[in-house]
């Protein structure tokens, strides 16, 4: 960094948090945006102008962890987190997760900038919450409300036909993890027509789901995320009714705009069950 830019961060943090009250008040532009949460970022870049968007996570950039449509990401500037590169980006608003070290989050309050925690998204209600409140904050809640119409619509359109039994289904992650009852995932495998079995059976977030339950109650379809070795043990070749079909990891973590293609999958899958 150079002495200028240290000078100007050091002026900054002397005026404190009345600046940074001064300087939301002020603006009449958006507040310009860093993001470090793979979650945020899908939803801030269907929410807020692109110029907003000072940099997103480096998680975006990762085809295993991001949430976006391949090459989104490479339009927008990332971070890796740490705090130095936020604060040279000296942005209005950082958007993290919910487990922001404390130490980290008194650097910015030091330093002026205004931090915002993403939760889990346990559920749809959860992620259209976050879909409108992530709008709010960039000053663009009408933006908001048109993405939780379209993330609605298309759960609509995902439903199962009235009367039509839902199918048994375990989604399986790696080692042997299910979508237990407290998922994102497991929300939407009940309304796109399956019955999530695990979550039915008692199984959370990140329990692990033995073969015998597979064996003992065998699920119409096994959504498999990666090939875990597990799915392979011999004693699986007896579920000769159990069909297998891969979810990508992409549509596994985070709501906002991923829940429309998420639950188109899941129909496709449901309607290729006959």
């Amino acid at each position: 960094m150079t002495r200028l830019t240290l000078a100007r961060f050091a002026a900054r943090a002397a005026l404190g948090p009345a600046l940074a009250l001064a300087g939301m008040a002020a603006h009449a532009a958006p507040p310009r945006i860093v993001s470090l949460n793979p979650c945020s970022d899908a939803i801030l870049v269907e929410v807020a102008d692109r110029a907003q968007i000072l940099a997103l996570s480096s998680y975006s950039r990762d085809p295993a962890s991001s949430s976006l449509l391949p090459g989104v990401a490479a339009r927008y500037g990332v971070t890796h987190g740490t705090i130095e590169e936020v604060i040279a980006l000296q942005p209005d608003l950082v958007i993290d997760g919910a487990f922001v070290p404390p130490a980290t989050a008194a650097a910015y309050r030091r330093m002026g900038l205004r931090l915002e925690t993403l939760g889990t998204q346990r559920t749809v209600a959860d992620a259209l919450a976050d879909v409108r409140r992530l709008a709010a904050l960039a000053g663009h809640a009408d933006r908001g409300e048109a993405l939780a119409r379209r993330i609605t619509v298309a759960l609509v359109a995902a439903a199962p036909p009235p009367g039509q039994a839902p199918a048994p289904a375990v989604l399986w992650e790696w080692g042997g993890m299910v979508a237990g009852s407290d998922t994102l995932i497991g929300d939407l495998l009940e309304r796109t027509g399956f019955a999530n079995l695990p979550a039915r059976e008692g199984y959370r977030q990140a329990d692990l789901y033995p073969i015998e339950r597979l064996l003992a109650h065998p699920p119409r379809i096994i959504l498999t995320v990666g090939d875990d070795r597990t799915l392979h043990h011999p004693a699986l070749r007896a579920l000769t009714g159990t069909l297998r079909a891969g979810f990508p990891p992409a549509l596994l973590y985070c709501g906002g705009p991923s829940i429309i293609r998420a639950a188109q999958r899941l129909a496709a899958l449901r309607r290729s069950l006959g």
